[in-house]
């Protein structure tokens, strides 16, 4: 377990830190637990009720079913900053295979119908376990800190939907304004570790369905038919020349078709395909011209097909990029790095994921920083780097992904609270 070499804190706020080890195993608990119950988007109400009771029980005062299942937090503690803190809740429709023995094998209907297994495929259970105990050591010290904490615990960031829903009902009329907005996010860096980077830090993200239309026919009798499933297979295939021939060498973006459908029977051919797409830049000069490329491409497939009517468009989801402020990134690295001394604390580059949290900042324009901690085995990060198969470690999202328990529960814990810390008086 790593321990801090540099701790330039009070000594009473040091104390504080003091009291993480004996919360360990009930925090673990809860987190193992969280773990092996996820919930899919906008369907988070056992995770949502546990945090509030937990909240409700360290004397916040608790908002519930904010924007559907979010929770809000609220802890006065007299005349000072008010730093809002947030926490994403939802799993993923991901079936676990990681061979844990709390590994997940919950199921449910995710938004589009579909019976699916549920997993948190993407940290979010250790991000709900990091903010209540950081909300129980706030409560608990006191009389080390002057101002207001809010603790957010927020649904449906995996499909853009929950900031945004919580806003909808009303946060920014309800709820104090923050001094600034704080978030952290578990990824594969070595356990232990903490990664930032100043202004842009994830890449902003765009997901459409598109249904193309063609016309049935018996498989035997292609000649009567206009079909889909061609139809598609050459979209796809010509959306892969947008970022290999249409983005320049010194920027970025990612096309990903992530669902192609069509049909039911190999001797029918179906008159509709649907696809699913996912599409990520950093620039917005990039986002516009890539976004109106993959149009082009689909259309003119359809066209080309002799579709009998246009494609449709839906939007699914539409991630902002995350711009964390110059100055309050440096204020709030500042203070881990004297907790944790500077070699734990490093700069990363931007990263291709995408999330919702700079909306808080947004809606009530202050600055936000997000800030990511290492989850991953450091022997095996190391192997990954270093040898010709980085496929060994296994990254978010994937069935696989499961952070390491130990030392990742304290360091986001601990992260969190010094930079707390480096904003409340």
């Amino acid at each position: 377990m790593h321990a801090p070499r540099h701790r330039t804190l009070s000594p009473d706020r040091a104390a504080i830190f003091g009291k993480i080890d004996a919360m360990l195993p009930e925090l673990e608990k809860i987190y193992l637990d969280l773990h092996r119950h996820p919930e899919l988007s906008m369907q988070e109400v056992r995770t949502a009720g546990i945090a509030a009771a937990w909240m409700k029980q360290y004397g916040f005062e608790v908002h519930e079913k904010v924007g559907t299942t979010g929770v809000v937090a609220i802890l006065k503690n007299g005349d000072g900053p008010v730093i809002l803190l947030r926490a994403d809740m939802d799993g993923l429709p991901v079936k676990e295979k990681t061979g844990l023995d709390y590994a997940s094998t919950q199921t449910g209907v995710d938004r589009f119908g579909q019976s699916v297994s549920i997993m948190h495929a993407c940290g979010h259970d250790f991000h709900v376990t990091w903010l209540m105990a950081v909300g129980r050591l706030l409560s608990e010290a006191r009389d080390t800190w002057k101002g207001t904490v809010m603790a957010v615990f927020q649904p449906a960031e995996e499909i853009g939907a929950g900031a945004r829903a919580m806003l909808a009902d009303g946060m920014v009329k309800r709820f104090p304004k923050p001094t600034v907005s704080l978030g952290q996010h578990v990824i594969p860096l070595p356990a232990g570790r903490i990664g930032y980077k100043a202004g842009v830090a994830m890449s902003a993200a765009d997901s459409w369905e598109v249904k193309l239309f063609g016309r049935g026919a018996h498989g035997s009798k292609p000649q009567n038919s206009i079909d889909p499933v061609v139809m598609a297979a050459s979209t796809v295939m010509r959306l892969q020349t947008v970022v290999s021939r249409e983005v320049a060498m010194a920027d970025s973006a990612v096309v990903t078709v992530g669902t192609l459908q069509s049909g039911f029977n190999e001797n029918v051919i179906p008159d509709e395909a649907l696809l699913r797409l996912n599409i990520r830049t950093f620039k917005e000069n990039v986002r516009t011209r890539v976004l109106a490329s993959v149009k082009r491409i689909i259309d003119a497939e359809a066209q080309a097909s002799g579709a009998p009517k246009p494609p449709e468009y839906s939007v699914i989801s539409q991630f902002p990029l995350t711009i964390n402020d110059e100055a309050a990134t440096a204020r709030t690295v500042e203070g881990m790095s004297a907790y944790f001394g500077p070699e734990r604390v490093m700069t990363v580059e931007p990263a291709s994921g995408s999330e919702d949290f700079g909306l808080f900042g947004t809606a009530w324009n202050v600055p936000s920083v997000f800030w990511v901690i290492g989850g991953s085995d450091p022997d095996l990060y190391a192997k990954a780097q270093t040898g010709d198969d980085p496929t060994i470690l296994p990254v978010n999202h994937s069935p696989f992904y499961a952070p390491v328990l130990h030392p990742t529960l304290r360091t986001g814990i601990e992260a969190m609270l010094a930079a707390s810390y480096s904003w409340l008086d």
